[in-house]
């Protein structure tokens, strides 16, 4: 049961975010119970941290999944973020096991529930109880993502049949949501939603399997579920029979986006690891000063993308399908690159089994395990690809700039409403944003030698993003062949870059004029001109002092102990190696 300090909680999702990093203390301490020494023991041992768990209940951090209108903290998909970074920062399994699963099991109910199913999952989250989610299974996934679950209607209810062997929390959930095939033909009718209630089902109808273990999030609690003619009242259905297929591309929107913009924060303690180890071992020559630049650029426009389709769930529901989508395939990629790269530089320090090390080696094997592996990577980009045709001849150059609150984080957003989130249509307004700013800075001299720079680098993308739309402009909607095609999911990956592109020139047009680092253009020619590489784009090389900037500011954060994201947070770490 959550303690007194989640009665007593700060409306603020800031300031609740900076309690919980000061509690969670320095994770770099060995005697902390709470550290990576800690984390990695546990990993080990396959068991959740206790002590993290029971930090959590008494913060009553499942209030912060419930929608403010049921009774729980959840205003906006972005300050959700800003509260699960701490818990990222330090254990991507802590972050699942304990708290972030339910919610993606929760939205379905939040999204289309009736109201006495939305309240009694809002109680049990507030209440510090789980919830369980079973997937409809997937043609092409990991083994994570197989089996399936059946039912047929049946004297006013269901008879639910078949089993998922790896669910988490199964053996603790207090509820079940289950996205079942209720009808065997194939389509978007095929699946529905059930709400289920563990201790009210039949014992001779429903099993709870065995603990699985996982390579990955080895310190989240896997096991299963079997069916077998279980009976479930007609009340567990949510919303409408054959809904379930839409219900689940609503919410993974949501799930996507959360996931993604959090994880940003486990990367930023690896770069946090790197930093150490170079500064401790006198190796910060110029080689490692470019990798740790470029993986700090690399955060900077990952959060900047990630922050914007946060704000665009809000702004924007009816929109962000296309972005979440995007957002979920490039950024753990990036991500990916950005960690092996900077296992080049914890190895420049000597390798061991410690905890800079061994916190890099757990999130290589957990980052697959959270879906931001090929898996996630296939169903995005079956969001993205047939809506590329569409965007081509109705929305690119001609859609309006989106509003600027998608880039001011200190401008309040409407209340999150998961039901309102659209699954089609929309527009794109992350390509509308480049062309905007690649529009304005045309208009612009240059006022020194980045302003030409960037304005050459914004004019390139954009040129790209035409000859995208010309490619596009050659596919019919309804050519099945044709989007199926390599050359199709080449386009949707350059489609993709263009977007993460468009987001880092939004972010630092609006802290342009300001006073601090984001409004210094080096972390943003930094960030282009590595998103450029991958899309083979011929680019002015940034200026000469380019990479001491951003290093400056990278090792100014480090020692003053502040986040290498957009919000430049305090932490609880300790700077100095």
């Amino acid at each position: 049961m959550p303690g007194t300090a989640a009665r007593a909680a700060n409306p603020d999702a800031r300031r609740r975010a900076a309690r919980l990093e000061l509690r969670f203390d320095d994770p770099c301490d060995a005697a902390n119970p709470l550290g990576f020494r800690a984390v990695l023991a546990a990993d080990a041992g396959s068991e959740p941290l206790a002590a993290a768990e029971e930090l959590l209940d008494d913060e009553g951090f499942g209030a912060e999944l419930v929608p403010l209108a049921l009774g729980g903290r959840l205003r906006d998909a972005d300050q959700l973020t800003r509260v699960l970074r701490p818990v990222f920062r330090r254990d991507v399994a802590l972050a699942f096991g304990y708290g972030i699963t339910s919610l993606f099991a929760a939205a379905p109910v939040f999204a289309a529930g009736s109201p006495h199913q939305r309240e009694r999952m809002a109680r049990l989250l507030v209440s510090g109880g789980r919830a369980a989610i079973v997937h409809r299974s997937l043609a092409h996934g990991t083994a994570m993502l197989r089996g399936e679950l059946t039912a047929v209607q049946h004297s006013g209810g269901f008879l639910l049949d078949g089993r998922k062997d790896v669910v988490v929390n199964a053996e603790r959930a207090g509820a079940v949501v289950a996205h079942v095939r209720t009808d065997p033909a194939p389509g978007a009718a095929s699946h529905s939603v059930l709400l289920l209630d563990p201790g009210r089902l039949p014992a001779d109808g429903m099993r709870v399997l065995g603990r699985r273990p996982t390579v990955g999030l080895r310190g989240c609690r896997f096991a299963g579920y079997a069916f077998d003619a279980c009976e479930v009242p007609g009340e567990a259905l949510v919303g409408e029979v054959g809904e379930g297929v839409r219900l689940a591309l609503r919410t993974f929107q949501l799930n996507r986006t959360l996931i993604t913009g959090a994880v940003v924060a486990s990367v930023d303690t690896v770069l946090r690891a790197a930093v150490r180890t170079a500064l401790a071992g006198r190796t910060l020559g110029r080689r490692q000063r470019g990798v740790l630049a470029g993986v700090f650029a690399d955060l900077l426009a990952c959060d900047a993308m990630a922050t914007a389709v946060l704000r665009a769930l809000s702004l924007l529901p009816g929109a962000a399908h296309l972005a979440a989508a995007e957002l979920k395939y490039l950024v753990p990629d990036l991500l990916r690159d950005d960690l092996e790269e900077l296992a080049t530089v914890l190895g420049a320090g000597g390798y061991s089994h410690d905890t800079d090390q061994g916190m890099l080696g757990k999130l290589l094997r957990d980052l697959p395990a959270a879906g931001l592996g090929h898996a996630g990577t296939a169903s995005c980009q079956a969001v993205v690809i047939p809506q590329l045709p569409v965007l081509a001849r109705h929305a690119w150059g001609r859609e309006a700039e989106p509003p600027a609150a998608l880039f001011d984080t200190a401008r309040p957003l409407p209340h999150l409403d998961i039901g309102a989130l659209a699954v089609a249509g929309g527009g794109d307004f992350l390509t509308a944003s480049l062309t905007a700013s690649a529009a304005r800075l045309a208009d612009r001299a240059p006022e020194d030698p980045y302003g030409g720079v960037v304005r050459a680098m914004a004019a390139a993308f954009h040129a790209d993003l035409l000859a995208v739309r010309a490619a596009c402009r050659r596919i019919e909607p309804g050519d099945r062949a044709a989007l199926a095609s390599p050359a199709t999911a080449a386009l949707a990956d350059r489609h993709s870059v263009l977007a993460a592109a468009g987001a880092a020139l939004a972010a630092w047009e609006h802290h342009r004029g300001g006073a601090g680092f984001l409004a210094d253009p080096a972390w943003l020619v930094l960030a282009l001109h590595r998103h450029g590489r991958r899309l083979g784009l011929t680019l002015p090389p940034p200026p000469p002092d380019c990479v001491d900037r951003v290093t400056e500011e990278l090792l100014a954060r480090f020692r003053a102990g502040r986040s290498f994201d957009l919000h430049h947070s305090p932490l609880a770490e300790a700077g100095t190696p």
